[in-house]
Formats: structure tokens, sequence, C-alpha cells
């Protein structure tokens, strides 16, 4: 694109269509057949186009309402934030619309455009969408991301990177040489820098790192890191998240390996339930509470000064549990 924003031709042509059709998937999908809905969206998210519905809050005494995405509600991390941000939001006169992307692009930016026709503006939680589209996005309305950054938009981000560092430190000073990362979503921003930190450390102190993934983040995603990590020499294993952790924990159970007496286990963000297994889990916790307070307060920010604040770090800490010991001597 030369610089101008993408029309609603732009997108005929990329898919097409005529430009009517295009406008009616917008305006009325539902005179518009499946297939080709679908086709125009993914048209549309191609070449960045915005319908023109978000114009419609622009108008003065549109409703004080604010939305919230995250990437799969099913996830307890989710939970305390998402609580604190609503909390926040009341606090400060907004009413707080929730969306769960599925861990999908698609349906994360088909979400946003329809309901930022009517709030103010939005919260993109562990977003999955390009930068491009993000960008996109706002043009039209302020945004604050939440573990993600993206130069120029404000970003609030808790420094799991710094955590897996100390998980690394931690593993190496308990006896363990040979490490593995169990890798979260491919087009996870946050799931790269964590791998990066992994990376560095183990580099620094003489350690072996591997990487097994991609996986889903979830406790099936851990069955799945499990069977590849048992095909590996690792010792221990650092997890994305809590539920790959979780999985992983069960599957090498059943499979008849100890942790942590043949296998230590580290997972990230500390949700609900990681202190309820068996072993308790070894993890890296974050402020998520004020991870959502923090971010409804700079969208409010933008909303009523017209300012941006500067990014925002909270540091990570490890939290010990039974899932982590020095290991076998025969290992």
């Amino acid at each position: 694109m030369d610089g101008t924003k993408p029309t609603i031709y732009d997108v005929a042509q990329r898919c097409g269509v005529a430009a009517s059709t295009v406008s009616r998937t917008f305006s009325h999908p539902s005179r518009v057949n499946p297939a080709t809905r679908e086709k125009v969206r993914a048209a549309a998210e191609e070449v960045g186009y915005l319908p023109r519905p978000l114009a419609r809050a622009e108008a003065p005494g549109r409703t004080r309402t604010i939305t919230l995405v995250v990437t799969d509600i099913a996830n307890p991390y989710y939970v305390p934030l998402i609580k604190a941000a609503q909390s926040q939001a009341l606090e400060k006169d907004y009413t707080l619309a929730l969306t769960d992307s599925d861990e999908s692009p698609h349906v994360e930016v088909s979400n946003l455009r329809q309901l930022l026709a009517t709030t103010s503006g939005a919260i993109l939680a562990t977003s999955r969408l390009s930068d491009d589209v993000i960008r996109q996005i706002a043009q039209h309305r302020p945004l604050v991301m939440v573990n993600r950054e993206i130069e120029g938009i404000p970003g609030l981000v808790v420094d799991t990177a710094g955590g897996m560092r100390k998980a690394v430190r931690h593993l190496a000073a308990i006896g363990h040489r040979r490490i593995a990362y169990l890798a979260g979503p491919r087009n996870s921003w946050i799931n790269s820098a964590r791998w990066r930190a992994v990376q560095e450390e183990s580099g620094a102190l003489g350690l072996d790192a591997t990487f097994l993934g991609p996986h889903v983040p979830n406790v099936r995603g851990g069955h799945e890191a499990a069977d590849a990590l048992m095909l590996e020499r690792a010792t221990a294993a650092i997890a994305y998240n809590d539920l790959i952790a979780i999985g992983a924990l069960q599957r090498v159970q059943a499979a008849g390996v100890s942790v942590p007496a043949d296998f230590s286990l580290i997972g990230c963000d500390d949700i609900f339930g990681s202190d309820l297994t068996s072993p308790g889990l070894t993890t890296i916790a974050g402020p998520t509470e004020r991870l959502g307070r923090s971010a409804v307060d700079a969208l409010h920010a933008q909303l009523t000064r017209r300012t941006r604040i500067d990014p925002t770090r909270f540091d990570a800490h490890l939290v010990t549990r039974g899932s982590t010991a020095a290991p076998r001597h025969d290992n």
C-alpha cells in the first residue's frame, strides 16, 4: 500500500468480488453467503482494511465501554486479570466488554471490528494479530497491549523472560545440564521472548537447551509436548505456560516417569491449581491483577487526555515447589 488507508475497492480487487458485496459483508453479513463472507473477511485482513462501522462510535455521547480481548477465556491465567480489569473499569465509570479470540487471529480481528464499532478503545491481552493489523486498528481506536510490545502503542509486560532466566539459573544451581523449552504458539510474541531468554541464559551458563514445539497452550498441548520430551535426553523442562507444564506432568507420570526424582518441570504464570498438582508445580509468577488494573488505567489515560503512556514492565519471580530437584547421577 502507498500509505493511504485501504478501501472496500482494495478488498474487492483482492478477493474478486464486487465492492457492493464487500460493503454488505460488513453492514449486513446475513445477506452474504458464508463462503463469500469468509473470503471477503480474509481479504480485508490481508490488506489491512477496517470497515466503516468503526466511525459510528466517534459521535458525541457514545457509551463508555471498553473492550478486553483474551486469547482463551478457559485459561485460568486470565481470570484475575479480567476481574481486576473489570473492577478498575467500573471505578473509572466504564463498562467492560470481554471477547475470547480462541487463539485465532481471524476470530480476534473479526470480533474487534464488530466491538470497536460501539466501544471507545481496547485492551489486547497476548494478542495473536500481526503488528501491521494492530497498527491499522490503532489508527481508529486507542489500544493498550498486554504482554506484547509494539513500537508506538502502549504496552504492559510482565517480565516472564526475566523469570525464564531465573528458572534456568535455578535448574543449573541444582545440577541440571540439559534442559528443554516446551514452546507455546508460533505466533505468540511472548513465546519468542521466553525462548530467547532460555536460550541465552543456558548458553551463558554452559547448559544445553532444546526447543520443542510449537504447541497449543493448554493441557492437550502439554501432552503432545511430553511425547516429544520423552524422546530427548533432557533432565528438566521449562514450559511456555502452566497448562502445558501440567499436561506434560500428567503424561510423563502416566508413562512411569517420577517428577522430580527422574525429571524436573517448571511452568509459567502461577495459575490457580498450579500448587494443587502432585507434586506442586514450580513456576514463574507475576502481578496479574495489577496488570489488569494498569491496562485499564493506560487506556483511560489515552481516552481522557489523548496521551500515551510509556511501556511498562512488571517483575516476575520464581515460585519453587516440588516439581524440581537435583537430577539423578545416572542421567
